[in-house]
């Protein structure tokens, strides 16, 4: 039974959830990415968790990691239909090396493009509301029915993931970060170690890759996620707020 289970009889749900996220922080201070997703696939979330993957810049290293522990652990991967082609052949790429056989595609509604975005130009005026329908919206009705999910962000790529945990609480889920307090080192060594094949982009200077339109090459010494809605405020799509599945209101999401 997992803790946030135990926590939930006679306990306020989320009292319970951060009580095992706590623990679980504790537990695994210290510990190795794989000992992580081990625990967290076949233990404490079995049957009740997801890897959430953009099939980016790095993405392959905890695709790989995921694929050892269990290769059937759904991955969900949301096509914003604004992503590089070249991101789309990859993702097809390596769901044929690593043997990956639950990767789940998941698209903006019609009804909603045909809404807010008929004409796919969204992103020039309001790219927190392009990001809402396109990947926010799409992900959050991916979750549904998954308890936990695992996501691919380190400590090293911003300074608002600086502070990064490896459990988090996100919209009464458990967010799983096994890779937090890895360098852009460790994955470079790790994808040469296992002989990962590398996303076409990155070797053309995109170290972090999102939608065509609001992805830029980033020059050397930039941080990497520079070219993401460059000479913009916004530094993250949503997904990784705490409010990702609410609703667009007046000042964003």
């Amino acid at each position: 039974m997992a803790l946030h289970e135990t926590f939930s009889l006679g306990v306020d749900p989320e009292l319970g959830l951060q009580a095992e996220v706590a623990a679980l922080n504790a537990q695994f201070e210290g510990a190795s990415a794989h000992e992580i997703l081990l625990t967290a696939i076949r233990h404490q979330f079995a049957g009740g968790i997801a890897m959430v993957s953009s099939f980016g810049a790095d993405s392959a290293v905890l695709l790989h990691m995921v694929a050892q522990v269990d290769p059937s652990t759904p991955v969900l991967f949301v096509d914003t239909v604004k992503l590089f082609p070249a991101t789309i052949l990859y993702r097809d790429q390596l769901v044929e090396t690593l043997g990956l056989t639950n990767v789940r595609t998941h698209k903006p509604e019609a009804d909603d493009l045909a809404t807010n975005d008929p004409a796919g130009m969204l992103w020039m005026s309001d790219t927190d509301a392009c990001c809402h329908i396109r990947k926010v919206v799409p992900l959050a009705n991916a979750l549904k029915g998954f308890e936990a999910w695992i996501s691919g962000r380190k400590r090293y790529q911003s300074a608002t993931r600086a502070a990064l945990d490896y459990f988090e609480i996100d919209e009464g889920r458990v967010k799983v970060n096994p890779l937090a307090d890895w360098t852009a080192g460790d994955i470079l060594d790790y994808a040469r170690t296992h002989d990962l094949p590398p996303h076409p982009l990155v070797s053309q200077g995109y170290p972090s890759i999102g939608c065509l339109p609001c992805t830029s090459k980033v020059a050397p010494g930039e941080d990497p996620r520079a070219g993401r809605w460059r000479g913009q405020d916004k530094t993250e799509c949503g997904i990784h707020w705490p409010s990702h599945g609410k609703e667009v209101d007046g000042s964003g999401i």
